[in-house]
Protein backbone atom coordinates (compact mmCIF):
# COMPACT_ATOMS: atom_id res chain seq x y z
CA UNK A 1 0.00 0.00 0.00
CA UNK A 2 2.91 2.36 0.72
CA UNK A 3 4.14 1.90 -2.82
CA UNK A 4 0.77 2.98 -4.21
CA UNK A 5 0.72 6.05 -1.97
CA UNK A 6 4.23 6.95 -3.09
CA UNK A 7 3.30 6.45 -6.75
CA UNK A 8 0.17 8.57 -6.34
CA UNK A 9 2.19 11.38 -4.74
CA UNK A 10 4.72 11.27 -7.57
CA UNK A 11 1.95 11.41 -10.16
CA UNK A 12 0.41 14.44 -8.45
CA UNK A 13 3.80 16.18 -8.36
CA UNK A 14 4.33 15.40 -12.03
CA UNK A 15 0.87 16.76 -12.88
CA UNK A 16 1.61 19.95 -10.94
CA UNK A 17 4.95 20.38 -12.73
CA UNK A 18 3.34 19.86 -16.13
CA UNK A 19 0.55 22.33 -15.30
CA UNK A 20 3.17 24.96 -14.40
CA UNK A 21 4.99 24.34 -17.67
CA UNK A 22 1.75 24.62 -19.63
CA UNK A 23 0.95 27.89 -17.87
CA UNK A 24 4.34 29.33 -18.85
CA UNK A 25 3.91 28.05 -22.40
CA UNK A 26 0.50 29.72 -22.67
CA UNK A 27 1.99 33.00 -21.40
CA UNK A 28 4.78 32.77 -23.99
CA UNK A 29 2.24 32.14 -26.75
CA UNK A 30 0.27 35.23 -25.73
CA UNK A 31 3.41 37.40 -25.74
CA UNK A 32 4.57 36.06 -29.09
CA UNK A 33 1.09 36.56 -30.51
CA UNK A 34 1.22 40.23 -29.52
CA UNK A 35 4.68 40.64 -31.05
CA UNK A 36 3.63 39.04 -34.33
CA UNK A 37 0.32 40.84 -34.64
CA UNK A 38 1.72 44.12 -33.34
CA UNK A 39 -0.53 47.02 -32.58
CA UNK A 40 -2.05 49.91 -34.47
CA UNK A 41 -4.11 47.93 -36.94
CA UNK A 42 -1.40 45.60 -38.13
CA UNK A 43 -2.35 42.17 -39.37
CA UNK A 44 0.20 39.52 -40.22
CA UNK A 45 2.99 42.06 -39.79
CA UNK A 46 1.54 44.47 -42.35
CA UNK A 47 0.51 48.02 -41.62
CA UNK A 48 -3.01 49.19 -42.24
CA UNK A 49 -3.25 51.62 -45.16
CA UNK A 50 -2.98 55.29 -44.26
CA UNK A 51 -6.16 57.28 -44.52
CA UNK A 52 -5.54 60.71 -46.03
CA UNK A 53 -8.10 63.42 -46.52
CA UNK A 54 -8.94 64.65 -50.00
CA UNK A 55 -7.18 67.93 -49.23
CA UNK A 56 -4.02 66.13 -48.10
CA UNK A 57 -3.96 64.01 -51.26
CA UNK A 58 -4.41 67.15 -53.36
CA UNK A 59 -1.50 68.91 -51.57
CA UNK A 60 0.72 65.88 -52.14
CA UNK A 61 -0.26 65.68 -55.82
CA UNK A 62 0.33 69.42 -56.34
CA UNK A 63 3.73 69.23 -54.67
CA UNK A 64 4.72 66.27 -56.84
CA UNK A 65 3.57 68.07 -60.00
CA UNK A 66 5.66 71.08 -58.99
CA UNK A 67 8.72 68.84 -58.47
CA UNK A 68 8.24 67.27 -61.90
CA UNK A 69 7.79 70.67 -63.54
CA UNK A 70 11.02 71.91 -61.94
CA UNK A 71 12.86 68.74 -63.04
CA UNK A 72 11.55 69.03 -66.60
CA UNK A 73 12.61 72.69 -66.83
CA UNK A 74 16.10 71.84 -65.63
CA UNK A 75 16.52 68.94 -68.03
CA UNK A 76 14.90 70.67 -71.01
CA UNK A 77 17.67 73.30 -70.88
CA UNK A 78 20.35 70.61 -70.99
CA UNK A 79 18.80 68.92 -74.03
CA UNK A 80 18.48 72.17 -76.01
Amino acid sequence: MADLTKALRQLREERSRIQNQLKRLDEAIVVLGKVVSGSGGQKNGRHAPRKLSVAARRRIADAQKARWAKWKLKHAKKAA
